[in-house]
Parts: C-alpha cells; structure tokens; sequence
C-alpha cells in the first residue's frame, strides 16, 4: 500500500514537472511569435508611411500635358518722353489712330523697330483725315498729318536708351513747333521717309505710345 502511494506522488510531481515544462516552453514561443508580428506591424506601418508620401509626391506631381498659365513678363520703366499737341481735330484724330496702332509693340532683343511697317499707309478706310503736312518746305494737307509727332516722340524716348541704335531718321526741311530744331524725326509712306531702330540692349523692349488733347506721350519699357 506504501509502495502504491509513493508511486502516485511520483507520477503527480512527473507531470507537473512536465506540464511545467511545457506552459515554460509555450509561453516563450508565443512570446515570440508576438514580438515578430510587432515588428511586422511596424514594418508594415513604415512602409505604409513611406508609401503615403510617395502618393502624396504623385498626387501633387504635374502632368506633362497640363496647361500652365503663362507668367507675364516684369516691365520696368527705361525712358520717356512727351511733346505739346495742339492742332486741329483732323490732327488730333490721325495722332490718336497711330499712337493706338503702335501702343504696346514689342521689339525682342536684335530685332528692329520700323514705323512705317507697323503703321502702314495712312487712308481714309483706316479713319485717317486730311491735315497739315509738311512736304518739302511747304505745308499741305495729306492723310496722316500728324504722325510725325508721334515718330518724333518715339525717337526722342529711343534717344535716351543705352544699347538702341537708331538706324534711320530724317529732319524736315521746315521746323516743327512741338519740338527744338535738330530732334524731330520725318515720316512719310509714300515718301520713303521712316524712322528706324535697333533693339542691342541685351533685353525685349516694348513700347507704350498715347495721346489726349495736350500731349503726345512715349515710354519704352524692358521686359524680364
């Protein structure tokens, strides 16, 4: 009866012993089981960081067919000039067309500014009406009286601009009152007559031109 007894307690303490053993061992596995998931979770967590800013990079990225609004270019003012108006309102009509035709030409650097080319043949289909000219020494009336005011108030601005190099300009043969002997400059269409420069300032220019009852009024501008 003894020898059964101590026999039992024997097999008790061997499997305690073993399921000892054994919560020890699954305990330790499970521990570690836990720890690689959180280290997969963490890992996954980077990745999902990392991807979260790659889509935010391609979201905000601009495609190469988008349409970009153009930035307008930054004028600064580099010279001015105004002559006194007067006359009749057949002159102040014909100034005021050409001024509009040439207001906000823009000559890219190395290219040439030509009156004539831009403003073309004055005519009555234009809006242009008969006023004084002066054609030799004599005054007469002719369409487009009046423009030599505006290519002498152009001419007068380019003057003051380092790297403009005028390339053709005319006197009239009879002085002009809106400005001193030796500054005006001539046009004429029909006569040949033009006024001529060259944009060498290294910059594209442009040029404002405008008119009202007491002036006619030049500002060129380079543009970056």
């Amino acid at each position: 009866m003894k020898k059964t007894i101590i026999t039992i307690v024997l097999i008790i303490i061997v499997i305690a012993i073993g399921f000892g053993i054994y919560m020890f061992y699954n305990n330790t596995v499970q521990k570690q089981s836990n720890q690689n998931n959180n280290e997969l979770l963490n890992n996954s967590e980077g990745n999902m960081s990392e991807q979260n800013i790659i889509n935010e990079i391609n979201n905000t990225y601009i495609p190469n067919n988008t349409v970009r609004t153009p930035v307008a270019p930054v004028e600064t003012e580099i010279a001015s000039f105004s002559t006194n108006l007067s006359g009749d309102s057949a002159r102040l009509n014909n100034i005021n067309i050409t001024c509009n035709t040439i207001n906000g030409t823009t000559i890219s650097n190395g290219e040439s500014f030509s009156f004539n080319s831009i403003v073309g043949q004055p005519s009555a289909e234009k809006g242009y009406q008969e006023a004084d000219v002066i054609v030799d020494k004599k005054v007469e009336k002719g369409y487009g009286g009046g423009n030599c005011q505006v290519s002498t108030t152009i001419y007068n601005a380019a003057l003051e601009v380092e790297g403009i190099e005028i390339t053709e300009r005319h006197p009239h043969k009879k002085k002009v009152t809106y400005i001193e002997e030796g500054k005006d400059a001539a046009v004429s269409y029909s006569g040949g007559l033009d006024l001529k420069f060259t944009n060498n300032t290294g910059k594209d220019i442009k040029i404002y031109v405008s008119s009202d009852n007491d002036s006619v009024d030049a500002k060129i501008v380079k543009l970056s």
